[in-house]
């Protein structure tokens, strides 16, 4: 299982502690989640190139008897980019030291942090398209020169004194890589981008999940998980752990592609990995707007959520899922949308009737 850690972004709209298919994680489910980490890169389920990639790079760099190059790991959240922080340092036989671009908000943050680093090791920087300038600004030498300039002093009488620092990793996290500056980006050593998650892949991440939370699950009801589970590992971890309770409550602690049926259908979460805010966006749209176009405030009026949650938390996945079209005149559903959710768009219904529109055919 693949999966970040991390607390959702801030910067991001909320996505809400009962929303079963949220990417983020908050506190208490990383616990439960840790468990169920990768120790290293064999054990790592998916992201074949990037895996194999990086391979390339701990395995020169051990070879070397050196620090690996410093690592930029991007995409979606959930996809294992914490995970990935964690087994580098592993491979590498290194400590890790975790923080998150947010929690560094001024130069002297990010020197504290630095300075104290030992030879060798991992500085996993999540959100790192987050951090202040200043301190952007100082990694720019720590990552290239192994060295920052402490400012001592205020005004006219103020000196910079250079410290040393020990060769180090870092890893740095970002769900928005368009939003780093050049200059950060081009100081990486290696890139990966993560991908989504194929559901043959899910597959193989649930049934290592279930051995490990000692379950008994059939392949068709991981394959019935994995496609409801949005290409993410954490959601398929997550959807795995509610179906699990679910069987063991009303069925006989298996888990068949019924029994997880059944049980998605209890927490709202159909067959193309919808919930209930993802469908009401759609019946919204197509029933009471006709398919669009209606613009985005409006929208979310007719849901009764924040502009924010329509735009940031339900429209990326029916948009990927190609059931929802921005246009510069307003949302529209596709053909997709229509067909999903069992309705016949407008036109169809005058065909079928012979009828014409107010305006004509």
């Amino acid at each position: 299982m693949n999966w970040d850690e991390t607390a959702p972004s801030t910067d991001d709209a909320a996505t809400g502690p009962d929303r079963l298919v949220a990417a983020d994680a908050d506190g208490e489910e990383t616990a439960v989640e840790a468990a169920l980490r990768p120790k290293d890169l064999e054990e790592f389920v998916g992201q074949e190139r990037v895996r194999e990639q990086l391979d390339l790079v701990l395995r020169a760099a051990r070879a070397r008897g050196a620090t690996a190059d410093h690592v930029l790991l991007s995409g979606a959240p959930g996809l294992g980019k914490t995970t990935l922080s964690m087994i580098i340092a592993a491979e590498m036989g290194a400590p890790i030291r975790i923080t998150s671009g947010p929690a560094i908000q001024h130069a002297g943050d990010l020197a504290a942090i630095l300075s104290s680093l030992q030879e060798g090791e991992v500085l996993f920087l999540d959100e790192i398209h987050r951090m202040s300038r200043p301190a952007e600004e100082m990694l720019y030498m720590a990552m290239e020169d192994f060295r920052v300039d402490v400012i001592v002093g205020k005004g006219p009488g103020a000196t910079a004194i250079p410290l040393e620092l020990p060769p180090f990793t870092l890893v740095g996290a970002t769900t928005r890589a368009g939003l780093l500056p050049p200059p950060l980006r081009d100081r990486f050593g290696f890139t990966g981008h993560m991908e989504f998650y194929a559901p043959v892949e899910l597959e193989r991440v649930i049934h290592r999940s279930a051995g490990l939370l000692e379950v008994d699950i059939e392949p068709e009801g991981a394959a019935e998980i994995a496609g409801r589970s949005r290409g993410t590992p954490r959601i398929a971890n997550r959807l795995l752990r509610r179906v699990r309770d679910y069987a063991q409550v009303k069925a006989d602690g298996v888990i068949t592609r019924e029994t997880a049926a059944q049980a998605l259908a209890v927490y709202e979460v159909d067959g193309r990995g919808l919930d209930r805010l993802d469908r009401a966006v759609l019946t919204a749209l197509l029933k009471l707007f006709g398919g669009g176009p209606v613009g985005l405030s409006t929208l979310a009026v007719a849901v009764g959520e924040e502009r924010e949650t329509v735009e940031e938390v339900a429209e990326p996945f029916l948009v990927r899922e190609g059931l929802l079209a921005r246009t510069p005149r307003g949302r529209i559903a596709t053909p997709a949308a229509w067909s999903h959710m069992g309705l016949v768009p407008p036109q169809q219904q005058a065909g079928a009737g012979g009828q014409q529109g107010l305006f004509g055919p």
